[in-house]
């Protein structure tokens, strides 16, 4: 059935994508059961798994890759939607791979290259620097979707394409717009780590605003979620931790809208309303942030555009067609329900 996605099998069996994937690639830490219940909807469907091109021969495969690091975020679930509807319209497979937090993904692109017959790669989430030396070693057209920063100071910028938000612009913005409501004691929620990343760049915003309108830097505002993993509980358990901690604070930045849902029960469970109490903002725009309650003030990421700009970039770079580019779309203040004025 070519209507049926993998994120449309996921949505079926209650799991992510990720727990899909793995079921698909037979991977080990996957609950048997769990693995059942993804290989029946799977037959019932009649759905054939993109990402089985590894059993079509190397001489007949057109193959897409997607490498994505952090999949357990729902951010993902649309682009990856788009990515493989777009790579079906063109007669390519995909081959989609959850990257774990401690690989390096173009050390994974390059095994994926020697195992398949790839014409393109696309790299979504991760890390924003990577060795020069290693991505000219990759013999097809790469594009990092979500991250727009220069990949690597070595590297010439048209030996690659990206396609994204300005991450520690739009992170300046929304923490200008808390500072604008009157808040100067601003936590944020971030991941603790000097490795170069999107959520750097966010951290590197959020600094830029307080630099910028003179208000100290406190670094126990400065939370770090653990093992740089963005789920809700993560969200609860820091946020949880930022309240104990006795340090005073009226307005909360996370950097993903999955951590500030997360933070939004935290608030509640120690009796404090947002924002009548504390104010709360995200990151991203995701679907789930206009249905909680209260309704999450955040910046949307064009999720749509950057998978579909993506895609037609990268086919008009195997195709001759195009050179490539680096496209970076603005972000969208929502001015939710869960920021007030001072």
């Amino acid at each position: 059935m070519a209507e049926i996605t993998i994120v449309e099998i996921a949505k079926r069996c209650g799991v992510g994508v990720s727990t899909v994937s793995r079921a698909i690639n037979n991977h080990s830490d996957i609950n048997p059961e769990t693995k059942k219940k993804i290989m029946e909807v799977i037959r019932e469907t009649g759905y054939i798994p993109n990402n089985s091109a590894r059993n079509l021969k190397r001489t007949d495969a057109k193959c897409i890759a997607v490498l994505v690091k952090g999949i357990t975020n729902p951010f993902f679930a649309p682009m990856i939607e788009v990515v493989e509807s777009e790579t079906e319209k063109r007669g390519y497979a995909l081959v989609l791979r959850h990257v774990e937090a401690y690989e390096d993904e173009v050390d994974v692109a390059l095994e994926l290259e020697k195992e398949k017959r790839l014409r393109g790669i696309i790299f979504m989430g991760g890390s924003t620097k990577h060795s020069s030396a290693k991505v000219k070693q990759l013999n097809v057209p790469v594009v990092f979707a979500t991250i727009g920063s220069d990949i690597s100071d070595n590297l010439n910028r048209n030996a690659y394409s990206t396609v994204s938000v300005d991450d520690a612009f739009e992170s300046k913005k929304i923490v200008e717009y808390l500072i604008g409501l009157g808040h100067r004691k601003i936590a944020i929620m971030a991941e603790g780590s000097d490795t170069p990343s999107i959520v750097r760049l966010r951290l590197e915003g959020y600094l830029q605003a307080l630099k910028e309108n003179n208000i100290e830097i406190n670094n126990k505002l400065i939370r770090n979620v653990d093992k740089r993993i963005y789920t809700l509980q993560n969200g609860y358990d820091t946020t949880k931790a930022l309240i104990e901690s006795g340090e005073e604070f009226t307005a909360l930045y996370c950097v993903s809208d999955v951590l500030a849902i997360g933070a939004l029960r935290a608030f509640a469970d120690a009796g404090l309303r947002v924002p009548e109490d504390v104010s709360l903002a995200g990151f991203d725009g995701q679907e789930l942030a206009a249905y909680s309650v209260p309704r999450l003030t955040t910046i949307r990421q064009p999720m749509g555009d950057i998978s579909k700009e993506t895609m037609k970039l990268l086919f008009e770079i195997i195709d001759g067609e195009s050179r490539h580019k680096h496209i970076v779309f603005p972000g969208e203040l929502i001015e939710g329900e869960s920021t007030r004025k001072l």
